[in-house]
């Protein structure tokens, strides 16, 4: 069974894409396993080479699906039992993306905007998303990535589990990526 890393209090992790870079800095009295996780995944490189699969401009951009099918399937089973919401959904922070309960891995979402729904929303008998961190320097890099496919994506996930970056590449040219994660402070 796999057990995460256990997390600094306070983490920043520089984020390059093919757009510019951003930071993010993450808490663990907001979420201690959501910042565990990050922290874990982000020492793996798990963030390397991975495309940023929705952007929805005026809502929330979403990534976080290995290029390495096996890596995937390995994660999709590691998954994290849910956490109370501490922090307010407002722009800029960071929160895993869930299913179902306790179906938490990998995948990310930044806010793109206040969006108070998804501090209290209620899917699977689970209340809200957790944010664990936030945004503090390139925000505007989210502005700037390709939201052609908006959110058409995430019904076709499976395929990106089973083929990794060789689908998007296929389906769906122009993604914008993340080159890699790294631990800064």
């Amino acid at each position: 069974m796999h057990k995460d890393l256990r997390a600094p209090e306070t983490l920043q992790v520089l984020f390059k894409t093919n757009k510019g870079n951003f930071i993010i800095q993450s808490y663990r009295s907001w979420a201690p396993l959501a910042a565990d996780r990050f922290y874990t995944l982000v020492k793996k490189g798990f963030y390397t080479n991975i495309y940023i699969f929705r952007v929805e401009k005026d809502y929330v951009v979403q990534f976080g699906i290995s290029d390495n099918p096996k890596e995937s399937s390995f994660w999709d089973k590691a998954r994290l039992k849910d956490e109370p919401v501490i922090q307010k959904h407002k722009k800029g922070m960071v929160a895993f993306a869930r299913s179902e309960k306790n179906s938490r891995t990998t995948q990310l979402f930044v806010n793109m905007q206040d969006n108070a729904k998804l501090d209290t929303t209620m899917r699977e008998g689970v209340h809200g998303y957790p944010p664990f961190g936030k945004v503090i320097s390139g925000m505007n890099i989210f502005f700037q990535l390709n939201d052609q496919y908006a959110k058409r994506i995430l019904p076709l996930q499976d395929s990106i589990y089973r083929y990794g970056n060789q689908y998007l590449v296929q389906h769906f040219p122009g993604l914008d990526k993340i080159i890699s994660a790294t631990i800064i402070r």
